[in-house]
């Protein structure tokens, strides 16, 4: 590795072929400085970015690419949308999407390695594929990004060139817990026994569900992500302090970011490893909370689209629905409000328009009750949904489609 200034930086991007693809670390932990900097370099480019944040370039001449949409991507001009499973993307770097140049955010050096910090996720995959094809890795190196553990480390002969930057950290704006989210959290809370494997996605009512768990004990994580609820578990004492804390990426607080530092239990690993099912059913009692936009009644989840507009994309809902339902004792949870404040409308629908994301989950959980679906013939999964998650006033004109879909 070699710490380079932004003119040598560019020299070397001049001589990448054609449009280069430009994999670049997603989430909360974008290696802005250097993303500007090629940005400058290179006249168009395609940007592969994960759940990528507002601020990322978008000018004529960048192509966004990615499998997971977020705010920064989401009105995009240019927008190469991938569906796939989490767990499958890093596979298409050695298929339909081979990396030119990976951008990496991470810690500053430590016994000849870097750590990814808060990103591991698809990048050491994107690694492995762009030195094997003669490209570039190109790390931003931050004082403030944690070292973590795990797949997180790579040793410094992994790394082509490096910039400095001493940024502070983004963290995601706190999410209020609003009654409906404390009443779902609450309903998903007393479904988890002491002992329990968990995995939660991204929201107001993941978090709380954790806030609804700090009296139980001898919890274990294994999920995707996580954010500072599992911080609150662990000073709770809910957590198994001999088990790592299993994850892909991570993000929250400055406080959960200066506690995982040098965190021997934090383990973070590649999206290969967290979100393969069959590693996932080897946790007894896995519990899997997600979040969806849509349910009908057929017990099919839409968490992707909206209409005919990408919102985020399939994520790792696919694969931890599958991997908790085949886990002794497992469960599929699926968390959503019964009524959508926005759109104003039922998140409660006779039958999803758009792909489906997931389906066939252990029950489905809203501020109004919990609707066991999985193991139940198709017109119990309707009336369940209908009785105990649908909100009061759409449930005469779901008993309706229900009739007309022979639900009923």
């Amino acid at each position: 590795m070699q710490v380079v200034s932004e003119q040598a930086l560019a020299a070397a991007l001049a001589a990448l072929p054609g449009v280069p693809r430009v994999v670049c670390a997603g989430n909360f932990a974008t290696p802005m400085a250097l993303l500007g900097m090629v940005d400058k370099a290179c006249p168009a480019y395609r940007l592969n970015m994960l759940n990528a944040q507002p601020g990322i370039p978008d000018r004529e001449g960048v192509t966004h690419e990615t499998s997971f949409v977020g705010p920064g991507m989401r009105r995009s001009r240019e927008l190469r949308y991938l569906p796939s499973r989490l767990s499958l993307v890093p596979r298409l770097f050695g298929t339909s999407l081979p990396p030119d140049v990976v951008l990496l955010h991470t810690s500053t050096p430590r016994s000849a390695t870097l750590s990814l910090g808060t990103e591991v996720n698809v990048l050491p995959a994107a690694i492995e594929e762009a030195r094997r094809r003669g490209g570039l890795v190109i790390a931003q190196l931050n004082p403030n990004m944690p070292y973590t553990h795990g797949d997180a480390v790579i040793p410094l002969d992994q790394v082509d060139h490096a910039i400095e930057a001493d940024e502070p950290l983004v963290s995601p704006a706190r999410l209020e817990i609003d009654d409906a989210a404390e009443r779902i959290g609450e309903l998903i809370a007393h479904r988890v026994p002491d002992g329990a494997v968990l995995q939660t996605g991204i929201g107001a009512v993941p978090d709380a569900t954790l806030l609804g768990l700090t009296n139980r004990r001898g919890l274990s994580i294994w999920t995707e992500m996580f954010s500072d609820g599992v911080l609150a578990l662990d000073r709770a004492g809910a957590l198994d302090g001999s088990t790592p804390i299993t994850a892909s990426f991570l993000f929250g607080s400055s406080e959960l970011y200066r506690w995982v530092d040098g965190n021997e239990r934090v383990r973070m690993l590649r999206t290969e490893k967290t979100n393969d099912p069959a590693l996932i059913k080897l946790n007894t009692s896995m519990v899997s909370v997600n979040s969806a936009l849509q349910v009908d009644l057929f017990g099919q989840a839409n968490a992707s689209r909206i209409g005919q507009r990408i919102y985020s994309g399939i994520g790792g809902q696919a694969d931890f629905v599958v991997g908790a339902l085949h886990a002794p004792g497992g469960q599929a949870l699926v968390a959503l409000r019964s009524w959508h404040p926005r759109a104003d409308c039922s998140t409660i629908v006779p039958l999803v328009d758009e792909p489906v994301t997931s389906f066939q989950m252990s029950a489905v959980v809203t501020e109004q009750g919990v609707a066991s679906v999985f193991g139940q013939d198709q017109r119990t999964q309707a009336r369940n949904l209908i009785t105990h998650a649908a909100h009061p006033r759409v449930r005469e004109e779901l008993w309706e489609e229900a009739r007309a879909l022979s639900l009923a």
